[in-house]
């Protein structure tokens, strides 16, 4: 029952925002279980690991 439970979980925090899929960096950390900083951290030390649009932080001058 649990993996329905989180399915249900990343479905409902997977947000649609310019075409693009996105889910926010705390509801993922939450997924796994650890706090967003460290999500933010470990993606930035191996971000070879990643896939290249796995983060998109974003700018402080947003164009709207």
């Amino acid at each position: 029952m649990a993996e329905s439970s989180d399915l249900h979980f990343v479905e409902q925090r997977i947000y649609l925002i310019r075409g693009h899929k996105v889910m926010l960096s705390f509801h993922l950390a939450k997924l796994y279980g650890v706090e967003a900083k460290a999500l933010i951290q470990a993606v930035k030390r191996n971000a070879e690991r990643f896939p290249e649009d796995f983060l998109n932080l974003p700018r402080m001058s947003l164009k709207l």
